[in-house]
């Protein structure tokens, strides 16, 4: 700490629910009184360890300040906040501020993410609370009034104002949020946009822009949406680069028209305006710094304002001030900036004039290495493995101009996490999707099926950003959609949300593994002994039985195990490291009708019989004949088997059977087996309804 605490503090586990709503910063400052008395709320993470502030930079020179030791008279709020309270520090995270000064532009959109009957004077308890949508659900996130400071001077996000502070208390809880403030280095725009509203965000690159752009542009701020832009200088893979010393923001690279590439802009205005004889259209852009402003035409002073009438002045809230904010000709915005970012509120086309109703769903996902990371479709061989959503197109548009028949839908795939698990190295995916047509099938799609099939839709590229959104037009029908990565074997989190439901239209997506059944092929109880001719094998396996058995002709669990790895070695193309006494366990468990532990020759014949059926299925799906088969083939194999299971139970077969190298032996893969079997059994036993559930007592369950 930077000195002595006024007054002294509580300190706190991290609190991060919706439990209490819009009311979580009362209770909780209630708690505290009511417990503490005086004492104020202090969240020890972020000062207990300086790598909760920034993991990999110098933090020597860094103190936490309570706030009324930087001023006597600290203000949450100064005036009502605005987009001039957002003033960037030495932290790269001018997409996040760019995003905060469009937030200030929409006074029901901010005050729910910054609750603003909050204060430094009455009921102070040092606590402060904000809200975010986090991967589909809106958050609360509560911070305490310590923020770091040089020589008691705010490092990062500080307001025009030297007493006003809820644009760093912001800044402070987004760092929570994700782990540390060094996890905000680096982002696009459209990132802090959707965590303030839960919105939908469509990217405009302006080489390839619609002609119809200042309107979509215009009618996004009339509805609300919020609006940055930015100037590209690094490419999309450096923004997980992180750079070993803090460089003040004033610094970055600027050009000659006073515009900064490699850095993010709030759009805060569009507007028409009467010069000379005819009309111009204007755009308002700030830079998140507070200061480096357009020098070209319809720049501040430039000689364009004189030629305005005091009226139309005023309607565009001309100053000449150097606070990061400033007018350009539309014509210029399109020349000097790359690429525009809208988060909508709903996903209304911007070129519509209409407002339909829509709905928003929202799939979680995973990619598990070896079991549903197959990469892209460049990967024949494990793209199907992905997981798979259906979409159902079921009527066209309802719109009288239109001719096509074709429903509109918007999808957005976004990987989670990923900013968090910075510290530890993560980078962020280079993620896509395809969409492909199918008809009448409810199952996973095969590798064929791709194979033989040509997508229908996809994403405009597969890019390393956390999200990746585009709005699609398609025939009424069925489809399946495919998130994945570029590459396979990349393990990671993943959201999609998909828009839907224009009038006329009704949008169904669900995810296909939402059923787990099972199909046995043979019967649950013990075969009768063949009546036919034996095979030398058959005999064989008799004369090993009969050995080890003895006059009881019955075998325990360590027995089988020495009948089953004896004549499993005798197979040259199968690679197995030996059945263990566990798994010989779990084999007599399934097949002990009787519950003496042990097995007589018929039901070990029984099991005989399985274990050659599932050797049949190990060789078919062994292509490469080194006697094991690739964990992405399991899935497949286990279908032979007889069994059907969701999503999740593949990904955990994979990471409880598969070796380091994604491959399963014949051993682990029999294990899995009989493991499915007795879990499916017992399952059967307790379903006495046939209605696919059952209900356990904990006894049961034990």
């Amino acid at each position: 700490a930077s000195g002595p605490l006024v007054p002294s503090r509580c300190s706190s586990a991290i609190f991060q629910g919706t439990q209490f709503g819009d009311d979580v910063t009362s209770a909780i400052r209630s708690a505290v009184q009511d417990r503490y008395g005086l004492l104020l709320y202090w969240y020890t993470l972020f000062h207990q360890a300086h790598t909760s502030l920034l993991y990999h930079l110098e933090t020597n020179s860094l103190m936490m300040c309570v706030l009324q030791e930087i001023c006597d008279n600290p203000e949450f709020i100064v005036g009502g906040a605005s987009r001039t309270d957002i003033c960037q520090g030495d932290l790269g995270d001018c997409w996040l501020l760019a995003a905060i000064a469009s937030l200030t532009l929409n006074d029901k959109l901010l005050y729910r993410v910054v609750p603003h009957e909050q204060s430094f004077s009455e009921g102070y308890a040092g606590i402060f609370h904000f809200q975010f949508w986090h991967y589909g659900d809106w958050v609360d996130v509560v911070v305490d009034d310590r923020i770091p400071t040089i020589n008691n001077q705010l490092v990062f996000t500080k307001s025009a104002e030297r007493n006003e502070f809820w644009s760093a208390l912001l800044e402070k809880a987004y760092a929570k949020l994700h782990g540390s403030y060094e996890a905000l280095k680096g982002g696009n725009t459209a990132e802090g946009m959707e965590d303030f509203t839960g919105g939908v965000t469509e990217f405009y690159e302006m080489k390839e822009a619609p002609k119809e752009l200042y309107k979509i542009m215009k009618k996004a701020l009339e509805r609300g949406s919020l609006m940055g832009c930015s100037i590209d200088y690094y490419t999309i893979k450096q923004y997980n680069f992180y750079p070993q010393s803090l460089v003040p923001a004033r610094f970055a690279t600027r050009t000659t028209t006073g515009l900064v590439t490699g850095h993010a802009y709030s759009v805060t205005a569009v507007e028409e305006s009467q010069h000379k004889e005819s009309k111009v259209r204007l755009v308002r852009v700030r830079n998140p710094w507070g200061q480096v402003e357009w020098n070209g035409p319809w720049s501040d002073n430039s000689k364009e304002w004189e030629n305005l009438s005091k009226g139309e002045k005023e309607k565009l809230q001309h100053q000449n001030a150097e606070d990061g904010e400033f007018w350009m000709s539309f014509e210029d915005f399109k020349k000097n900036y790359t690429k525009i970012e809208i988060c909508n509120m709903t996903p209304d086309a911007l070129e519509d004039d209409k407002l339909h109703k829509w709905t928003v769903s929202v799939n979680e996902g995973h990619w598990v290495r070896g079991c549903s990371a197959g990469g892209c479709r460049n990967y024949p061989e494990t793209f199907w493995t992905n997981p798979q959503y259906r979409l159902r197109l079921l009527e066209e548009d309802d719109d009288p101009e239109d001719d096509e028949e074709a429903c509109t839908f918007v999808v957005a795939l976004m990987q989670k996490n990923r900013r968090r698990e910075r510290k530890l190295g993560a980078n962020l995916f280079t993620i896509g999707f395809s969409i492909y047509e199918m008809h009448g099938n409810k199952q996973h799609m095969q590798k064929e099926f791709f194979m033989s099939s040509t997508f229908k839709a996809r994403s405009r590229a597969y890019i390393n950003l956390r999200e990746v959104t585009q709005r699609f037009r398609l025939s009424p029908g069925e489809y399946v959609i495919v998130p994945s990565t570029y590459e396979p074997h990349q393990e990671g989190e993943f959201i999609l949300l998909r828009a839907e439901g224009m009038v006329g239209v009704f949008v169904f997506v669900f995810l296909i593994f939402s059923r787990m059944y099972f199909s046995n092929p043979m019967s649950d109880q013990p075969a009768p002994a063949s009546t036919g001719e034996e095979s030398e094998e058959d005999q064989q396996f008799l004369s090993i039985f009969q050995h080890i058995a003895g006059d009881q002709m019955e075998i325990s669990a360590n027995d089988l195990k020495d009948v089953l790895n004896k004549v499993v070695s005798k197979y040259k193309d199968i690679h197995t490291d030996g059945f263990s006494r566990e798994s010989c366990r779990s084999m007599i468990a399934l097949m002990d009708m009787d519950g003496k532990g042990r097995l007589n020759l018929q039901e070990f014949r029984h099991l005989w019989n399985k274990v050659k059926q599932w050797q049949g299925i190990f060789k078919c799906y062994d292509f490469d004949h080194t006697g094991t088969i690739s964990s992405y083939e399991m899935r497949n194999a286990i279908n032979d088997a007889g069994f059907r299971l969701n999503n999740q139970l593949y990904d955990i077969i994979t990471m409880r059977y598969a070796n380091e190298n994604m491959h399963i032996d014949f051993d682990s893969f029999v294990s899995c087996l009989v493991r499915l079997e007795g879990m499916f059994r017992a399952f059967q036993a307790f379903d006495q309804g046939g209605d696919g559930t059952i209900r356990l007592n904990v006894l049961e369950v034990s």
